[in-house]
This record gives structure tokens, sequence and C-alpha cells, in this order.
């Protein structure tokens, strides 16, 4: 059993959340237990770290000073990237993609939070508030959390959060999904832009090796939608060669194999139906003769019955 403290409408109380039930109850002044709506505690408590280490999903959500600035809100897929230090600091990889809003944000506030939510069990949404901070890649504290064999191809910067507040609620809309299966097209990407760098490792990043993930970075990485400073892209950042060691050769022998599937999978269609070159060829014209008899003879009884079809 678990304490935390929160409110259900103008009612405060104190109660105690079962780590294994599907709802969470409160005492209402006159004794009574109802559902109830939020439950704040001021550290992870531990059934919560077990539930959030079996989610395979998360989102993480941040926004700039600016009263007109945009709003940011991020999915992450939790391919063992985000970590728990302890029930107060939390931490996750943080992947090259399209933009980079998040650390623009956490450059400039600190502010972020991290969200889950049940797919499957009992149903349940936990909010991780906190203040974040960017370690980018290559820099002394990104390697003091994250080796060369943990590191995940893509990778840019460890993002470190100190949770001040976490939240729970009810979840009861969110719907069931069943979990499949990761993608893995992304590995594949950030593998051939790293494979760039590292054929171009003797050259300057930042006007050579232009097809590199470091470019994309110089290209990408460095301001916000709202013009915010990003990446910093420090010498020590820039200057650090990529290494295919533990995440990046694991993922390589991933794609050959499921590259090798593939081909085995279309080179078996083929050598089923190369016997019979002429077998599609004659089921099409036979479909077609089929159809225009069935047309002729529907005109006619058209005609018989005084309608026009239009061809």
């Amino acid at each position: 059993m678990v304490t935390g403290s929160g409110g259900w409408g103008l009612v405060k109380a104190t109660i105690e959340i079962s780590a294994g039930g599907d709802y969470e109850l409160a005492p209402h002044n006159d004794g009574r237990m109802s559902v109830f709506k939020n439950v704040f505690f001021e550290e992870i408590p531990p059934f919560l770290i077990d539930w959030i280490k079996l989610q395979h999903i998360f989102w993480v959500s941040t926004a700039p000073l600016s009263a007109d600035g945009h709003i940011n809100l991020s999915g992450k897929g939790n391919k063992g990237n985000f970590h728990i230090v302890n029930s107060r600091k939390v931490w996750y990889e943080d992947l090259t993609g399209s933009g980079c809003e998040t650390i623009s944000h956490l450059c400039e506030n600190g502010r972020i939070t991290v969200y889950f939510n049940a797919f499957e069990g009992p149903p349940r949404i936990a909010r991780l508030l906190g203040k974040g901070t960017v370690y980018e890649f290559g820099t002394p504290e990104y390697n003091s959390v994250l080796s060369p064999e943990q590191r995940s191809p893509g990778s840019r910067a460890v993002i470190m959060i100190d949770v001040h507040k976490v939240a729970t609620s009810c979840g009861y809309v969110i719907p069931f999904f069943e979990f499949k299966s990761y993608r893995t097209k992304y590995d594949g990407i950030a593998i051939k832009f790293e494979d760039s760098d590292i054929a171009a490792q003797g050259e300057n990043i930042r006007t050579g090796g232009e097809k590199g993930l470091k470019a994309y970075w110089v290209n990408h990485s460095q301001k916000s939608i709202d013009g915010l400073p990003a990446m910093n892209l420090l010498p020590e950042t820039m200057n650090t060669p990529f290494i295919l060691s533990g995440n990046a050769i694991n993922m390589r022998e991933v794609l050959k194999k499921k590259a090798g599937r593939t081909k085995s999978r279309v080179e078996t269609i083929v050598a089923r139906h190369k016997f019979v070159p002429n077998a599609q060829l004659l089921i099409g014209f036979v479909l077609g003769v089929l159809a225009v008899t069935v047309w002729h003879r529907a005109s006619l009884f058209g005609e018989r019955l005084g309608l026009v079809i239009n061809s």
C-alpha cells in the first residue's frame, strides 16, 4: 500500500492506493467512498516504478515561455530508452528526429511532463512532472550516463529529469491496445546516416559528410519552430566519432536477418508461380469474356423492359 494525497471537488483527503487495484478510492467528509480522480505523490512510488518498466510507449510534453509559442508533445517508443535512476530521477535517450522542440524548451526553462498510460490490464494514467537537463552526444555528462555499448543509433542526447511531483488518474476512457512489436525502420535510417559519418570521419562534418547524422543536426536540430536555440553542437559533440559496438551492432544484425527473411519470401513466391507464366494472362482473359457476356445479356434484358443502360 502507498499513501498519496489529492482532491475530489473541494474535498481533500489522504488515501491508500493498492498497487494491484482496478481503481482508486477516496473518502468523502461523510465517510462514503467514491472513485478518485487524481492522486499526487512527491516521488515515484514503488508500485508505479514496476508498472512504468512494463510500458512500451511514453510521451513527453514541453512548452516555451512565450505566450504565443508552440506547445510540444512527442511520442517515444520505450525499447529500453527510458530509465529510472531512483524515485526522484529518471532519464531517457533522445533520438534524432524531424525537429528539436523538447531540447529547445528544456534549454530555455527546463519544464517537462512525462506521460504513461495503460493499454492493457487495469486502467491507469501516470504523469511525472519535473525539470529536465539536456546532455548532448559526446559530452562528459552524456558519456557518464550512456556508454557506446548502450547507445542506440540516432541518439543525440540524454534527457535527465529531476521529478518533483507525480500524478496518477483513472484512465477509464483509454481503450485497450495489443502490443505487436517495435518498428525497425528508424534503426535502418539512423544506421545509414551514421555510416556516412563513419566514412567521412576525417572530414569537417559541418561542411563535409553531407549525408551524415551530424550534418543533419547542423541543418535540423539547432532551432525550434519558434526560433529558440536547441542543440549547441559543441566541439566534443561534433568531434566524437560514432562507434560500431553494442546496440549498433545488434541492430545491424536484426536488420540483416529481417532483410534475409523478406528476400526468402519473395524468392519463394516467384518460384511458386514461374512454372505457369501464362496462367495469370489466361485467367484475366476468361474473366474479361465473362464480364462482356454478362453485360451484353443485361443490356438485352434492359431493352426488353424499355430501360436504357448507358455503357
